[in-house]
């Protein structure tokens, strides 16, 4: 046999083997074919699937306190979007436990709760930081689906050496597919733009183009159409959560005595902040006998 003739016939034979097991292998799922009656989602990058997630831990709009003109902004800006009407990315900033991720899912569990106001179908995603390079590939799986998806960062930042920013600065804004239309990306992050200050100035120091290497990194953060920002927790905004939160969970106490406590708490915490009304609110709580 020639040997022009043996290398055909192993070829073929390996092409049926391929055929064999394409056809053994179940088909692949789709975000359409996946995608339940779930309103939320976690997405595992690795799987490249949509993990349902039966409940999520949020608090209602309402008892969001001392947030309200960021508060009225995103809740407009996210109506816009559930309504199929133009509408913009943001990143939420400030420091550690101003209720920033806090106020995305209340603001989703709002929209979806008032379903009869003309608003889509309104599904959140949340994406970790390490999974940012299967942005795109998220993308395609939810682009074409009859639903709105706002697509969830929370604890967004990057530090020397990471790259994965670039695959989001494509989808924020650019890139041949760009983000589709039925989908926006809001973003929490302790940092205004995203890296750390010696990061930038790192970049500045030795670059060869010193201007064009911070560029690059910042401009990550003018790609999201809304910047919001939480500021610093006073004295009796903090008091004001903690009262809100009290009256929400039915737990009986006078003024006086509250607010000597909260602040007491918030001493020994030295911080004063959403998480941390909420973290004596618990306490409280459970000293009551109830649960929070």
């Amino acid at each position: 046999m020639k040997t022009e003739d043996h290398l055909a016939q192993i070829s073929a034979a390996l092409a049926e083997i391929a055929s064999a097991l394409k056809g053994m292998a179940p088909p692949l799922k789709t975000a359409a074919s996946t995608l339940g009656t779930a309103d939320a989602y976690y997405w595992d990058g690795d799987a490249g699937m949509l993990m349902a997630v039966p409940r999520i831990s949020r608090v209602p709009l309402d008892m969001l306190k001392g947030i309200d003109s960021v508060q009225d902004i995103l809740l407009r800006n996210t109506e816009q979007f559930a309504r199929g009407h133009g509408a913009n990315n943001a990143l939420l900033w400030s420091a550690r436990g101003m209720g920033k991720s806090s106020l995305v899912k209340a603001i989703h569990g709002h929209i979806g709760e008032r379903a009869g106001e003309g608003f889509q179908r309104l599904v959140l995603i949340e994406i970790a930081r390490e999974d940012l390079e299967t942005l795109p590939a998220l993308m395609r799986q939810i682009g074409g689906i009859a639903a709105r998806f706002i697509v969830f960062c929370d604890d967004l930042s990057f530090d020397n050496g990471e790259v994965s920013y670039k695959s989001l600065k494509t989808i924020l804004d650019g890139g041949l597919e760009g983000r589709p239309e039925n989908v926006l990306f809001y973003a929490t992050s302790n940092r205004r733009h995203l890296m750390p200050r010696d990061m930038i100035e790192n970049e500045r120091s030795t670059a060869i183009n010193p201007g064009e290497a911070v560029e690059e990194k910042v401009s990550l953060s003018d790609r999201f159409g809304l910047w919001l920002g939480f500021h610093n927790c006073d004295q009796p905004t903090y008091l004001a959560m903690i009262r809100g939160y009290c009256d929400a969970y039915g737990l009986e106490i006078d003024d006086a005595a509250l607010n000597a406590r909260a602040i007491e708490w918030a001493q020994t915490r030295g911080a004063r902040s959403g998480r941390v009304a909420i973290q004596f609110v618990r306490a409280l709580a459970g000293e009551m006998g109830k649960a929070v």
